[in-house]
């Protein structure tokens, strides 16, 4: 894999399971012996996990909290942070522990398979995390044609170019960042987009402060609706803030680190949730404090009234300039042959048209569904619920069989029935 082994600090165990990954690599598909390469610090592991967690669809985080209320937003804000990063170390644990006994699983449909049997890898985890992957690309190729449409606008107020049209031009620019071949390429851009998250997120919540102090106009925290819109409207809360914590690449980025692993996950998520508590919170607060149960799906469409600029335009257009930077990191899925070079033509004329295909699709939908608040909460019911809540509980507890009379098996069986029951009230809301 070329890696350079430290001798005081990789143990034989570790050393034994790398080589019998090794000895097993022409058996890979490309997927796994290409994009997920093992040589990354858990600094990277840091970028990925930021990257793959604090993205634009935190600024749908005011929109969510405007079906809960104050009370009812920040306890469910603090929840969705509490959990994942529990569920993100357990599933850590379960990788390392797989990983010690010579099954080194490399992607999340590679668990399911190992611990749940291969009809769960097969029809239910690896469609899960096709449809979480590929809803990420969708929603992030329309906000980048809604960010693009914003700046258009504050160019020419009075132009007739629409939405759809900015989404296909976006979409053409994915077409090239989806040829990165490797994932561990993406690790110098990630580190660039940890940077622009922080910058868009207090863009934001400047933004947000500002016009709440110069607004005049009175801000209304009630909920809107009649019962049955406010119950189905606090499930779309919580399938949005679901997406907005979800990760569903966990596997795939502690695969691509150099081992020994064990404490580089740790490490990652703590650098990953510093900027997450930062981002999250200042973002939502601030947004909901200043429009109230007013919010739009994409927090930054409230800096517009119409067409006229409630903030300077110079500050709209680098809060936006610096959202559709954040965009191009984003993973698209590679089919091709092991056996042959990375760049080889085998490789690289099966990755052109899969990936170029791939994005052309979820362009069109994207032009095709321009409501990005909406877009997260769906998402987030069918995907990031039973990837990120559900299963890494119940991996760890197949995994390490807890007792019964313990604490942890008892959290963990909360959790599951907890999110469960939720997953599913909230993909009918």
């Amino acid at each position: 894999m070329g890696t350079i082994y430290d001798e005081d600090e990789v143990s034989n165990k570790n050393i034994n399971a790398h080589k019998t990954h090794d000895d097993h690599t022409d058996q890979l598909d490309a997927g796994a012996s290409f994009v997920l390469k093992s040589k990354g610090s858990w600094i990277h592991s840091g970028y990925h996990l930021t990257t793959s967690i604090v993205a634009p669809p935190l600024l749908s985080l005011p929109y969510a909290i405007g079906f809960l209320g104050w009370t009812a937003g920040i306890i469910c804000l603090v929840i969705g942070a509490l959990v994942t990063f529990y569920s993100y170390n357990l599933i850590s644990l379960v990788l390392e522990h797989h990983a010690q006994l010579g099954r080194r699983h490399l992607r999340f449909r590679d668990m399911a398979r190992d611990i749940l049997g291969p009809k769960w890898g097969r029809y239910y985890v690896g469609p899960i995390q096709f449809m979480v992957c590929y809803g990420a690309v969708v929603g992030c190729t329309l906000l980048g044609g809604q960010c693009m449409k914003t700046i258009y606008l504050l160019s020419n107020p009075n132009g007739e170019m629409k939405l759809f049209e900015f989404v296909i031009i976006f979409g053409c620019f994915m077409l090239i960042l989806a040829q990165i071949p490797s994932f561990h390429s993406l690790r110098h851009i990630n580190l660039v987009s940890l940077l622009l998250c922080l910058a868009y997120s207090a863009c934001a919540a400047a933004g947000s402060i500002h016009i709440g102090k110069t607004s005049k106009e009175p801000k209304d925290y009630s909920l809107k609706g009649d019962t049955e819109n406010k119950i189905f409207g606090i499930f779309n809360a919580i399938a949005i803030i679901s997406t907005t914590y979800g990760n569903g690449i966990i596997p795939e980025i502690q695969a691509t680190l150099a081992p020994p692993v064990k404490g580089k996950m740790f490490k990652g998520l703590c650098i990953c949730y510093t900027v997450v508590i930062v981002t999250f919170f200042s973002v939502a607060i601030s947004g909901y404090w200043a429009f109230g149960n007013r919010a739009e799906g994409l927090i930054l469409t409230n800096f517009l009234d119409g067409a006229k600029p409630l903030v300077p335009k110079w500050f709209i257009l680098m809060t936006n300039i610096f959202t559709i930077m954040q965009l191009s990191a984003v993973g698209v899925r590679v089919f091709g042959d092991s056996s042959s070079g990375e760049f080889a033509a085998r490789n690289v004329i099966p990755r052109l048209i899969t990936r170029s295909l791939s994005v052309v699709i979820a362009t069109t939908i994207s032009a095709m569904l321009p409501f990005f608040g909406d877009i997260n909460a769906l998402i987030g019911a069918f995907g990031f619920m039973p990837l990120d809540f559900i299963l890494p509980v119940v991996f760890f507890n197949l995994t390490f069989k807890p007792s019964k009379k313990s604490f942890v098996f008892w959290l963990n069986l909360l959790i599951a029935v907890v999110f469960s029951a939720l997953g599913v009230i909230a993909a009918v809301a």
